[in-house]
């Protein structure tokens, strides 16, 4: 980000950065345990998603395999729940876990959830303001205006917004997965703890990713004297 190196505002994102760290450390970690150990019915994660899509009435939702390390997501614009390797062929808690999760934003999808509907109709405007926000901030110091550091700061609020939208749609989904896979009887007991456990973990990923967006937008609202007086 902007002036790492050199501007004292740093230190504001030393928590986030700690968090990010943390969390970072406790999905894989979590998920390396939960791996290794099998659920008691066998289905593999490919098969778990078809299952509960199917049950959902989503036959028209394709399940396909991605390549990458905990790479899974939905594609609401093709309706294709894609898998990584590690999910998609293993029958274990945390497969399972992933699957579910996944198959849980294409419900969201079908039902309409709003906040999946806003955060999908705010992927354009967001990946134009991360593009604009430096660019508009670096030009804005160093001509000396002001009013366009500014507009470099509102291109960066779409980014915060983002992030912020993004965890109601992640913890609905980790509600739901674990839900279905509790009344489906694809996990009993303790098993359903392991699960849960996988998805909470992910969940503080998406927790650390709002605190550094959130503490970036302070550092540069301070770095473009956004609080001070607004004048050319």
């Amino acid at each position: 980000m902007l002036f790492y190196p050199v501007d004292p505002t740093f230190i504001l994102l030393i928590p986030a950065i700690l968090l990010s760290l943390y969390a970072q450390f406790k999905v894989q970690a979590t998920f390396e345990r939960y791996s290794r150990i099998p659920s008691r019915r066998g289905l593999t994660g490919a098969e778990v998603a078809r299952e509960l899509l199917n049950r959902a009435g989503l036959y028209d939702v394709h399940v396909e395999m991605v390549q990458g390390f905990l790479s899974d997501h939905y594609d609401p614009r093709t309706k294709v729940l894609r898998l990584s390797p590690a999910v998609f062929q293993s029958s274990s808690l945390a497969s399972l876990g992933v699957a579910a999760h996944e198959a849980g934003h294409a419900l969201q999808h079908r039902t309409g959830y709003v906040p999946l509907h806003i955060r999908s109709s705010l992927v354009p405007l967001v990946s134009l303001g991360s593009n604009l926000a430096i660019p508009l901030l670096i030009l804005g110091l160093i001509l000396g205006l002001p009013s366009l550091a500014r507009l470099g700061v509102y291109a960066f609020l779409l980014v915060v917004m983002f992030t912020l939208i993004t965890l109601p749609v992640e913890f609905n989904a980790s509600r739901r997965a674990v839900a279905l896979l509790e009344s489906g009887g694809y996990l009993i007991g303790q098993e359903v703890r392991g699960a849960r456990e996988v998805l909470n973990a992910a969940a503080l990923t998406y927790v650390a990713a709002a605190l550094t967006a959130i503490l970036n937008l302070l550092r540069l609202m301070l770095l473009t004297g956004f609080f001070g007086r607004r004048e050319e």
